[in-house]
């Protein structure tokens, strides 16, 4: 395959897909995405049985028992993707919105108006549910691991597209594993108006050096726990195991966990205990070493994405050490504080500049379905335009 003229072409139908999808009348829109998702739940079976062979091509890569189920389907998974796509569906349509309107003295009325983004380039990693996360005229470049059920799921959306008389170059899938495709995409500017990456760090900073198209930053999901002096034992116990072993290979998954020393001197040491007898290897510093089970804390553990069964722990001797330790090894994604204390709250929520903080919440919830968004195409961790959850809303620029 000549990968560059096989992307110019991919994306010369994007950019008349997106023409033709910034008037398409909002019912059909909507209906395509309903169809789409009901192609989704039909193909189900198929979908499964092309996901298996990724399974398998993924355990030769040697993926993590974490990486390979971010990247496994089921029905309950298939079922989510269909609920995410129909409540998309049904949420109120944002192109078009007039978000301000005032008059002038010199007599002009003016109106700021919601319009697509155009074309968005998404690349991402073991993760098929995002080939039915994007909006907009979406251009797809999938990781190996995830080639056979993103092309079972694209098939789908396509469907969708297609029993409406849209332009079925809405959602295109670039058809190979190359990857000169990725450094492809990030020189379109002819045809890309957007591109978000969706992976580990290596993809992230290869996107952000080399892209010359705009890039919604999707940094690492270096998400700490901050447990204070206030917090109470049982909605800690409830909210740190669940942050962390649910799903540990996605990007809202805990890394880090900083105890007050109060805490850490009296029920902080049974939090981690519980943590190793789900199975979780905790790096601990020298004041939780004592602590049966855990391991010595090297200096890379700060600051580290596991996204596995392991998680950093450290003592903190106050609420502005722990802000100064996330200031320092965070990544602006989500960080979460447990308190009771609304003045420890207040100063954590005031000093602490992620995307997405968290009062006594799991970190887990970092999600644009949990966000009422219905689905999203990334966490958003840079500061321009969009941030946290990216869905429909977030797709959108404005015109005067």
């Amino acid at each position: 395959m000549d990968v560059s003229s096989t992307l110019a072409s991919i994306g010369r139908a994007a950019k008349m897909a997106a023409v033709e999808l910034a008037f398409a009348d909002s019912e059909l829109k909507k209906s395509a995405l309903i169809n789409a998702s009901e192609y989704l739940w039909d193909s189900r079976s198929e979908i499964m049985s092309e996901n298996s062979k990724d399974i398998e091509f993924g355990k030769t890569k040697n993926l993590s028992d974490a990486m390979l189920d971010r990247l496994m389907l089921d029905e309950t998974r298939i079922q989510s993707i269909k609920d995410s796509i129909q409540t998309v569906a049904e949420q109120p349509e944002p192109v078009g919105q007039v978000l301000e309107d005032w008059n002038r003295p010199n007599g002009l009325h003016i109106q700021r108006v919601r319009t697509p983004l155009g074309v968005v380039g998404v690349i991402y990693e073991s993760r098929p549910n995002v080939t039915a996360d994007a909006g907009n005229a979406v251009i797809l470049r999938g990781g190996s691991e995830s080639f056979n059920s993103s092309n079972a799921i694209h098939s789908a959306m396509v469907q969708g597209l297609a029993s409406v008389g849209l332009p079925e170059a809405a959602i295109q899938l670039v058809p190979t594993r190359d990857r000169a495709a990725v450094n492809e995409m990030l020189t379109m500017t002819d045809y890309i108006d957007v591109i978000i990456p969706r992976g580990g760090r290596g993809l992230v900073d290869l996107v952000q050096r080399k892209a010359r198209v705009p890039v919604f930053a999707h940094l690492e999901g270096i998400v700490h726990i901050y447990v204070d002096a206030s917090a109470d034992p049982q909605k800690t116990f409830d909210v740190v195991i669940n942050a962390k072993t649910r799903r540990p290979g996605i990007c809202g998954a805990a890394e880090c966990l900083l105890l007050h020393k109060e805490v850490a001197a009296t029920w902080g040491p049974d939090l981690i205990s519980t943590l190793i007898s789900e199975g979780v290897t905790v790096h601990a510093d020298s004041t939780l070493q004592k602590i049966a089970g855990t391991k010595a804390a090297e200096d890379q553990h700060w600051g580290h994405e596991f996204l596995d069964m392991e998680i950093a722990a450290k003592t903190v001797s106050s609420i502005d050490d722990a802000i100064a330790h996330i200031q320092t090894y965070g990544s602006q994604h989500t960080d979460c504080i447990m308190a009771e204390g609304l003045k420890e709250v207040d100063l954590f929520f005031e000093r602490l500049d992620s995307a997405i903080l968290m009062h006594n919440a799991s970190t887990q919830f970092s999600d644009g379905g949990e966000f009422g968004m219905g689905a999203e195409i990334g966490i958003a961790t840079g500061k321009m335009h969009a941030r946290g959850p990216v869905g429909a809303t977030q797709l959108t620029s404005f015109k005067y």
